[in-house]
């Protein structure tokens, strides 16, 4: 392949173009924004002044296609940890048992992150990144997409363009524009708001650990986020189903006491606030089926959250992202039908998407097909992450889950339905359940 074309410079097309670039003799990424120097927020990526989780898979995927890219960012001021043994993972109320495990995360922020894989993509040597380049259209011969369009008038040839462009990609319209079906989309409408602010860190709080983060409950459909970053800060995110966290301080501070468990509340109520805050609504999780389709044009593929958009309290973005950068690769490298492509993709997003839905559909606010399937899932999750209160297995299966390392299927083993039943009949000695709270009062619910 001589040439190839993405669509967007945010983390799916930056790594797209990483796993193109052992492929096709020349990579440009085009985005519509200036791209900053350094490490800054632009807005193209309206989401980074909130907090970002980076899977554990994730950063495996990131390290591969860019060797090196941990210990770079460690250099900039990020810092690893273990996900069991460092971070609080609170699920129904409930603090997941920490324990000495085996995936490393990496806490950075999004500025930083991005920041430093455009610094990296930039020098490969066969890949252009430049901002202020806004694809109008597509360019077409027959049923084969040959090049981009700007808005500027200016085409670019390219033997493959691939939409990277996130949320609002455009490749819908522009296939039903060349005469080709367009693909079903799925909607999960959860009407989620969330507001951040950031703190001063200091050396004790909450005792040293460096991550908090809490699912919303049944009864207290709130949610919320604390992650430590460089520059000895804090990035809290809280917010919830249908409702607006307030940005003003005490609003914040109040708002994080009517959370499931008072971890956060109690980092926010004693720490050193540094901004204003900001805000950010997500009207649904979207799924589009490309996978499904029939005809596509060749020359063209699309990956990211131009496929699938998840609710992004989940963390999961980012690291399903540069999974399908690596199975983007694979398949330019085959050059096979985009079909292809499409279906390996889909088996891709098809674990952490029900991950979402089915969490999401638990919660009484959300619109959404709850089937019997997905009632039985979560009642079976409730009872689950009551034993892995005090079940460190079932603590590391549940994460090595939720960092997209197993498939779910891995939860309902035999071994570990054995261990839910045992933990759900005789729970272990030790400190009690933490109350669930009403928004309303914070009172505990019976």
């Amino acid at each position: 392949m001589r040439h190839a074309v993405v669509i967007g410079a945010g983390m799916s097309g930056l790594l797209a173009a990483a796993a193109l670039d052992r492929v096709a003799e020349r990579v440009t990424v085009l985005d519509r924004d200036e791209l900053p120097e350094g490490d800054a927020h632009r807005r193209g990526t309206a989401q980074s002044r909130h907090a970002h989780g980076l899977l554990a898979r994730g950063l495996q995927v990131m390290e591969e296609l860019l060797p090196g890219l941990t210990d770079e960012l460690t250099a900039r001021g990020a810092f690893g940890g273990d996900l069991q043994a460092d971070c609080r993972w609170i699920n129904e109320g409930r603090r997941l048992a920490p324990a000495p495990g085996d995936m490393p995360g990496l806490l950075v922020s999004r500025p930083l992150l991005e920041g430093q894989v455009r610094r990296r993509v930039s020098r490969l040597p066969g890949v252009e990144v430049t901002g202020g380049r806004q694809v109008a259209d597509l360019v077409t011969a027959g049923d084969r997409v040959t090049g981009v369009r700007l808005v500027s008038g200016e085409t670019i040839t390219a033997d493959l363009v691939v939409d990277a462009s996130g949320r609002g990609s455009h490749t819908p319209a522009w296939l039903a524009g060349m005469g080709f079906p367009v693909p079903e989309q799925e909607r999960v409408e959860i009407d989620l708001t969330y507001s951040t602010r950031l703190f001063r860190r200091l050396p004790g709080h909450l005792d040293g650990d460096p991550v908090v983060i809490m699912a919303a409950t049944r009864a207290v459909p709130r949610a919320g986020v604390a992650l430590a970053m460089e520059g000895d800060r804090w990035i809290v995110t809280i917010g919830g189903y249908g409702e607006a966290a307030p940005l003003d301080y005490e609003g914040f501070v109040s708002y994080a006491g009517s959370l499931p468990a008072p971890d956060i509340h109690e980092l926010v109520s004693s720490a050193e606030p540094l901004d204003e805050g900001r805000r950010h609504r997500t009207p649904a999780s979207v799924r589009r089926r490309y996978e499904r389709l029939a005809r596509f044009p060749r020359g063209l593929a699309v990956v990211g959250d131009a496929v699938c958009a998840f609710n992004p309290i989940y963390g999961q973005g980012m690291s399903v992202a540069a999974v399908e950068a690596l199975r983007l690769g694979e398949w330019a490298r085959r050059d096979r039908p985009a079909r292809e492509l499409f279906r390996s993709i889909a088996r891709v997003v098809d674990a952490p998407w029900d991950i979402v839905v089915s969490g999401d559909l638990r919660l009484p606010g959300v619109r959404g097909r709850r089937t019997p399937g997905i009632r039985l899932v979560n009642a079976y999750l409730e009872r689950f992450h009551r034993a892995a209160e005090h079940d460190a297995e079932l603590g590391r299966r549940f994460l090595r889950v939720a960092n997209l390392i197993d498939p779910p299927s891995a939860l309902v083993r035999p071994a570990c339905l054995l261990r839910v039943l045992r933990g759900v009949l005789a729970p272990a000695a030790g400190r009690g359940p933490v109350s669930l709270r009403t928004p309303q009062a914070g009172r505990p619910v019976p």
